[in-house]
C-alpha cells in the first residue's frame, strides 16, 4: 500500500513539474496576431521583464528584405539595420523597448518578434501584422433602374446588405494583391426601389457605410411608350385617309366640262385680221399707182 501511494505521489509531482515547465516555456514564446488598417499606427510591445541586457526587433516584412531594431542597455545604445522610418521605438528604450510603426502601409504586413536578454534567460513575442485595406464605396442605378452597391479593391473582401433585404448574389473580383472588389445590385422582386439602402461593413471601418439609392425605373415606360405612340400614329392616319382620300382623288382629277383651247385656235381667230389688212393694203397700193400715173391731187 505504502508502494502504491509513493508512486501516485510521484505521479502527481511528476504532472505538477511538467505544467510548470510548459507554463515557463509559453512565458518565453508566444505568438500574437494584430491587424491595423492603412495609414493608421500600430504599436507592439515586448515581454515586459526586468533587469533586461538587451532588446532586439526582428521584422520580416512579406514584400521587402528583413531589418533589425536592437538596444544594449551596459552601453545604451541603439542600432537600426535597414527599417524604414516609419518603424521606431515608442518611448525610452531603456524604460520603454515598444516599437511605433506609423503610418501603417501596405508594405508593413509581416512578422515581427521582439526578443528581450534578461538574467532569467530570453524571452521571444512574435506578432503577425495584418494590414487592412479600406474598399472605395460607390452607388450608382443601372440601365434598368436597379440600385447597385460596390465596394472596390477592400481587404478583406467588404460584406454588403439591403434594406430592405435583397435576394442578389453579390459578385467579387480578386485583383491577386489581396484586394477583393464586391458588387451587389438589388434585386427586390418588386420591392420599391427608392427607399433602398446599402449597408457596407469592413474590418478597417468603424462603422457601417449606409447609403441610400433615390431612382425610379423608367425602363419599362421608355420601352413601351415608343409602340404605343406609333400604333396612335397609325390608327389617325388609316382614319385620315379612309375619310379624305375621295377628296384628295377628286381635286386631283381633271374636269371634263373645261373647254379645251389649243394654239390652232388662237391661229384661227388671228388670221382673217391678217387677211383683212394684206387685202387693204393691195387695195391703197393700187390706188397710188394710178394717181400718179394720171398726176392727179
Amino acid at each position: 500500500m505504502k508502494a502504491g501511494v509513493d508512486m501516485k505521489t510521484v505521479g502527481k509531482i511528476v504532472c505538477v513539474s511538467l505544467l510548470l515547465i510548459i507554463t515557463k516555456l509559453m512565458g518565453r514564446v508566444g505568438n500574437t496576431k494584430v491587424s491595423a488598417a492603412v495609414g493608421d499606427s500600430c504599436v507592439l510591445s515586448c515581454p515586459n521583464k526586468s533587469d533586461v541586457f538587451m532588446v532586439i526587433w526582428k521584422i520580416n516584412p512579406k514584400t521587402g528584405g528583413h531589418c533589425t531594431l536592437g538596444y544594449r542597455a551596459d552601453l545604451k545604445q541603439t542600432n537600426n539595420t535597414n527599417c524604414t522610418e516609419n518603424m521606431s521605438w515608442k518611448w525610452r528604450t531603456d524604460h520603454d523597448p515598444t516599437l511605433h510603426i506609423r503610418p501603417v502601409g501596405r508594405a508593413s504586413e509581416g512578422n515581427y518578434t521582439c526578443e528581450v536578454v534578461t538574467e532569467e534567460g530570453n524571452f521571444h513575442l512574435t506578432y503577425h501584422l495584418t494590414v487592412l485595406v479600406p474598399p472605395k464605396l460607390t452607388v450608382y442605378c443601372d440601365s434598368r433602374g436597379n440600385p447597385v452597391c460596390k465596394a472596390v479593391a477592400g481587404k478583406p473582401a467588404a460584406q454588403i446588405r439591403w434594406a430592405p433585404e435583397s435576394y442578389s448574389s453579390p459578385e467579387k473580383e480578386d485583383h491577386g494583391d489581396g484586394t477583393v472588389t464586391v458588387l451587389s445590385t438589388f434585386m427586390g422582386n418588386g420591392t420599391d426601389v427608392n427607399s433602398t439602402t446599402c449597408l457596407v461593413s469592413h474590418a478597417a471601418m468603424n462603422h457601417n457605410q449606409t447609403i441610400a439609392c433615390l431612382s425610379k425605373n423608367f425602363t419599362p415606360y421608355i420601352t413601351i411608350i415608343p409602340g404605343f405612340l406609333s400604333i396612335v400614329i397609325f390608327i389617325i392616319l388609316i382614319y385620315y385617309f379612309k375619310h379624305h382620300g375621295d377628296r384628295l382623288c377628286h381635286k386631283s382629277k381633271p374636269s371634263e366640262t373645261a373647254p379645251t383651247h389649243s394654239l390652232q385656235d388662237d391661229t384661227m381667230e388671228v388670221e382673217p385680221y391678217t387677211t383683212y389688212v394684206q387685202k387693204e393694203n393691195v387695195i391703197y397700193n393700187s390706188v397710188s399707182d394710178l394717181t400718179v400715173e394720171q398726176n392727179l391731187p
